[in-house]
């Protein structure tokens, strides 16, 4: 079975999974788990933030610094198909209790500009306008195609922000392929936000578990807020022992599936009906139109299980997403049967 369907799918390597077999554990709820306190002392220093905390997931790591950045009734500026918005829930409502306002990037790019947040901006306004509370970026930007921003571009927009008193967090869940993609480390990407938040459990190839990274204090209260939202973890050694092979060693190959999704989209951008700039595609993601093809998303989709190849339809457009577990030999596989489908 070829999985297109997300990166969340790879399976733990050999190598995590002796990791996991062997983890000196404690109880973690205590602060006693020493491989988790590695795991989140390593991600502080990759990152170059003052702390970091292990979290189930990216969603409750993305909603506990939307909470701790805001204040009941503000709201909460994003490119409108961030991740944020889109698929965690209506979280920020329920448990911030703030309003998300969605901006539509005008490149496209789900990349904003600082011009296209402060048009947004409530700031001074009279007492019965929802103040802006916080920024949320996202890099790279999964509903855009893995887009990428860059680090002079998130300075930019951070040195702004910063200077009305507007704090930024980061969606990072797959920054390590923006890393990889720009040639710029993670650090650098991530230089000038207030938090920021990546999976350990995507591209990185762990099998559960995300990061939440700022300064100490906020580190420190995202404790608490992490245990009130169900997220207290015992003997999660074990997880994190996958975690730090996966922080470890799998940056190092992310530039493959970066190369395979390229190759992916180069191939679709030439069948009739589909529609994608091949050279956008610039991390893992590729995503593409077929709204002018003779057959549906869906049932384009339908038909690639039938050559057991896994992929995910919206709308009028399929999105595959390229990993560890995916070869070339794989994409090449998976472009041939787009072919007979696709006719």
């Amino acid at each position: 079975m070829i999985d297109l369907r997300s990166d969340t799918v790879t399976k733990p390597t050999p190598a995590m999974r002796r990791a996991m077999a062997e983890a000196e554990v404690g109880d973690d709820v205590y602060g006693e788990d020493p491989t988790v306190y590695l795991l989140q002392g390593r991600a502080a220093e990759i990152f170059g933030k003052e702390a970091a905390l292990f979290v189930p997931t990216g969603s409750m790591g993305n909603q506990i610094a939307v909470k701790l950045h805001t204040k009941a009734g503000d709201e909460v500026i994003i490119e409108e198909r961030g991740h944020i918005f889109n698929y965690e829930m209506g979280t920020p409502a329920v448990v911030a209790g703030v309003l998300i306002r969605p901006v539509k990037s005008q490149t496209g790019s789900g990349i904003l500009t600082w011009k296209e947040i402060e048009s947004a901006l409530h700031i001074n306004q009279p007492y019965y306008a929802c103040p802006t509370g916080l920024i949320c970026l996202e890099n790279s930007h999964n509903l855009a195609g893995g887009s990428v921003m860059t680090a002079e571009h998130c300075a930019e927009i951070c040195d702004a922000a910063h200077k009305l008193g507007i704090p930024i967090h980061l969606d990072g869940a797959r920054i390590f392929n923006a890393a990889a993609a720009l040639n710029e480390s993670v650090a650098e990407l991530s230089k000038n936000v207030d938090s920021v938040q990546f999976c350990l459990s995507k591209g990185l190839g762990a099998p559960v578990g995300s990061m939440l990274l700022g300064k100490k204090d906020f580190i420190e209260e995202a404790r608490v807020w992490r245990k009130r939202l169900g997220g207290g973890m015992r003997q999660v050694g074990v997880l994190a022992a996958a975690g730090l092979i996966a922080l470890e060693e799998t940056p190092k190959v992310l530039h493959l599936d970066n190369e395979n999704a390229k190759l992916l989209a180069k191939g679709a951008a030439n069948l009739k009906g589909v529609s994608i700039d091949a050279e956008k595609v610039a991390t893992n993601i590729v995503i593409f139109d077929v709204s002018n093809a003779d057959i549906s998303a869906s049932e384009i989709c339908a038909k690639l299980k039938e050559y057991d190849i896994l992929a995910s339809s919206f709308g009028n457009s399929i999105r595959m997403v390229t990993h560890y577990d995916v070869s070339r030999k794989d994409i090449e596989t998976t472009l041939k049967a787009m072919r007979v489908i696709i006719k």
